[in-house]
């Protein structure tokens, strides 16, 4: 096919979700052109789970996805739910495992899930156009008309599948945005999620010593509450929890961390107090019977407390202060380390604009959005992933 003939579709952007609608399409017969502005293909699914994919969630529900409107989502992730992405992934004679919490990785390589993704396109008979960058995207008649690297080219669908800002080192960009934008669609602010949170240098001075201790606690903010672990760095908080809350955060607003979250507050003052009257132990040694120990030497100094001092001479009052700062600390995080850090972009192409059944944009007929560039965002795990095959599989069976 020469660049100046027709397409039933022409996708932009080769991750997971252009690379799914395009063999879903593809092998509906319909004759497909992928672009992808990359010279590496999915990038983002290659460093993913740790270089193996986790590549979808048992759980997977609509309430664990987060959007202006959290009813979008149902539509698809009931057509294409985790037992069918599974089912390809063992036609393919993928061995995987689950890790944790329905957590699904390859055991060898996330490079299979792309091989997987190349071969159901190959099966699709789609073709491709990459490295590929795209000019302009302008309305032609009923269809499109799309200057590129390759050259004037026309489809009677466009599908935007170019992800959102997260990890600019592998190629992210806002472009899924500037296209929203440029045919009236209204985007949800982006901004960087699942990301480590960061603390004013002087707020934080105190707790640099404290990098690289981890444990498990309870994190909230907004309406966001998660049990995983806690990771302290020298600018911050990351680790599972703290990435899953970066979703539900908003700037300036405190979050909450329960440091104990096994014990009930009642039942960690009572063990207190009854070390208090038994134990000879120092305030420090105490503490490790509930926190890690670099932590439980720190963490009395932190409430003004010398962890060198003996239990036995703390009142009552002084207890109860330190049980409420282990189960309720409350503290501000500055900022976010951003979309270098990312995993994934919160907001995007607002969903009242679109079809929940077909991702089309409902007042530009052919014109389709999928996946992270979609105000549509998964929790830390592989939600994100099948968010993406759902979408992808969605906007395939439309075209």
């Amino acid at each position: 096919m020469t660049s100046s003939g027709a397409w039933d579709a022409i996708i932009i952007g080769a991750g997971a979700a252009g690379m799914m609608c395009a063999a879903v399409a593809g092998q509906r017969g319909r004759r497909v052109l992928l672009i992808e502005h990359s010279e590496k293909l999915g990038e983002k699914i290659r460093i993913s789970g740790g270089g193996r994919c986790n590549f979808t969630n048992l759980h997977t529900r609509p309430q664990s996805f987060i959007s202006e409107n959290p009813q979008f989502a149902r539509s698809a992730l009931a057509r294409y739910s985790p037992d069918e992405f599974i089912a390809l992934v063992r036609k393919h004679r993928i061995a995987f495992h689950e890790k944790h919490k329905g957590q699904l990785f390859c055991d060898d390589s996330a490079d299979q899930i792309i091989a997987l993704l190349r071969a159901e396109c190959d099966a699709g008979r789609v073709e491709w156009r990459m490295p590929c960058a795209v000019q302009s995207i302008a309305r032609e008649g009923y269809g499109f008309i799309v200057q590129s690297d390759a050259g004037t080219l026309r489809a009677k669908r466009v599908v935007i599948a170019t992800g959102g800002m997260s990890i600019p080192k592998i190629g992210a960009t806002d472009y899924g945005y500037r296209v929203a934008r440029q045919f009236g669609l209204r985007i949800v602010e982006p901004r960087p999620a699942l990301v480590p949170l960061i603390f004013d240098a002087t707020q934080w001075q105190p707790l640099t010593a404290m990098a690289g201790v981890s444990l498990e606690v309870r994190v909230r903010a907004g309406a966001g509450s998660f049990d995983e672990d806690l990771l302290f760095t020298h600018r911050g908080l990351s680790g599972p929890a703290v990435l899953q809350i970066s979703s539900y955060w908003n700037s300036r607003e405190p979050i909450w961390i329960d440091l104990v979250p096994g014990v009930s507050d009642q039942a960690l003052l009572e063990q207190l107090i009854a070390l208090k009257r038994s134990s000879r132990q120092t305030v420090g040694n105490a503490l490790v019977n509930v926190l890690p120990q670099r932590l439980a030497a720190h963490w009395a100094g932190l409430q003004g407390i010398d962890s060198s001092d003996r239990i036995a001479e703390l009142t009552d009052l002084m207890l109860r202060n330190l049980a409420g700062s282990l189960k309720n600390w409350t503290l501000t995080p500055s900022g976010t380390e951003g979309y270098r850090k990312a995993e994934v972009t919160r907001g995007g192409v607002a969903t009242d604009a679109l079809s929940q059944t077909t991702f089309e944009a409902n007042k530009v007929p052919g014109l389709h959005f999928i996946g992270e560039v979609v105000d549509v965002t998964g929790w830390l795990g592989g939600y994100n992933f099948q968010w993406a095959w759902a979408s992808g599989f969605a906007a395939g069976t439309a075209i």
